[in-house]
């Protein structure tokens, strides 16, 4: 059973800094690239950056980059979003998500990810 479990999420002042995590197991970790999604309030679920399987690759939504850094730990099966300069437009619901079928690692389509965690709430207020 695939399961995803993100932490870290918290209130930050702006231009803070916040590390998530998404820790995973049901399935080989090390074979599948990661992304991150954003839901903020009454929008949809945007891309925010993704890494593929062993981590070479990583890229990042015009709206965060340069402040957030994708990377993660394959013996932990954990997958983090180091934030930093946040704003208060990064307030958000900050979701992980996989595509164990074909690897998707990048795509902006929510559609090509079968495996979602439950979040983990950002929310960026002075």
């Amino acid at each position: 059973q695939v399961q995803m479990v993100e932490s870290g999420g918290g209130l930050v002042q702006p231009g803070g800094s916040l590390r998530l995590s998404c820790s995973a197991s049901g399935f080989t970790f090390s074979n599948s690239g990661m992304s991150w999604f954003r839901q903020a309030p009454g929008q949809g679920l945007e891309w925010v950056s993704g890494i593929s399987h062993d981590g070479t690759s990583t890229r990042y939504a015009d709206s965060v980059k340069g402040r957030f850094t994708i990377s993660r730990d394959n013996p932990k099966k954990t997958v983090y979003l180091q934030m930093n300069s946040l704003k208060s437009e990064d307030t958000a619901l900050y979701v992980c998500a996989t595509d164990t079928v074909y690897g998707v690692w990048y795509s902006r389509d929510i559609a090509n990810y079968n495996h979602w965690g439950q979040g983990t709430q950002v929310t960026v207020s002075s």
